[in-house]
């Protein structure tokens, strides 16, 4: 529902028909779904992905007054806007950017070696105490045996 309704109002405003046949949903249902949504205050409205970017698109060559009001008339934080600038542009960032450098690479391999010897280590230590507890339980269970007799 959302999605839909999200098609159908600004900055999308994609026609009824589009939406009824993309969703399978009836144009009388979108038509409500669209009427209450508009209704409600611009701020609780969900934004597609497609939009907020053409939303960074629109806004990217705007002063900050122009974008204000470009804000303010869609119904969005100026915070939110640059919040979906740096998500695109980690989502179209180059492979190269995100890989971790050669150091970084040998450090974190350095750790788990470390992380997986201190685990083992563990592993024995707990192995040796339930081994020791097993067998305290047998040893009084020995020699209690002989008290009770």
């Amino acid at each position: 529902m959302d999605k839909a309704v999200a098609r159908l109002l600004p900055p999308e405003s994609a026609p009824l028909e589009v939406v009824s046949q993309e969703m399978g949903v009836g144009v009388g249902a979108l038509e409500r779904w669209r009427d209450k949504a508009q209704s409600m205050p611009a701020r609780g409205r969900a934004w597609t992905a497609g939009a907020r970017l053409e939303a960074v698109i629109t806004t990217a060559a705007m002063s900050e007054s122009a974008k204000s009001a470009w804000c303010r008339e869609h119904g969005v934080y100026p915070a939110e806007l640059d919040k979906w600038r740096a998500s695109c542009t980690t989502a179209l960032a180059d492979p190269e950017d995100a890989r971790a450098s050669p150091q970084a690479t040998r450090a974190d391999r350095k750790r788990i070696k470390e992380l997986e010897r201190d685990l083992l280590r563990k592993d024995r230590a707990l192995a040796e105490t339930a081994a020791l507890l097993v067998l305290s339980k047998k040893v009084a269970a020995i020699f209690n045996k002989g008290e009770d007799e």
